[in-house]
């Protein structure tokens, strides 16, 4: 079975962890977004998205990267019927 080159991202009790390339990152909830239509099942904070856990933490993570994950984690929550927010 052939590898995807992407993001693998898997969902945790409480966190999103992707793995890319032998690197991996952890994301915590943001705080609950207010005044939605829609709640999110989890909120991601793209500004602390900066890098990958240790011991990649020196390398930062790109645009190009981080569009590349958002993607892969919106697919993956709308794969299993739940919703993510990115603020």
């Amino acid at each position: 079975m052939a590898r995807r080159a992407g993001p693998q991202i898997v969902l945790t009790e409480g966190a999103i962890r992707v793995h890319w390339g032998g690197r991996v990152l952890t994301i915590l909830p943001a705080p609950a977004l207010q005044n939605v239509e829609e709640r999110a099942d989890f909120v991601v904070d793209m500004d602390q998205i900066l890098s990958f856990d240790p011991p990649h933490e020196a390398e930062e993570i790109s645009v190009e990267e981080l569009q590349a994950i958002a993607q892969a984690i919106e697919a993956e929550f709308d794969r299993l019927g739940l919703v993510v927010a990115f603020e």
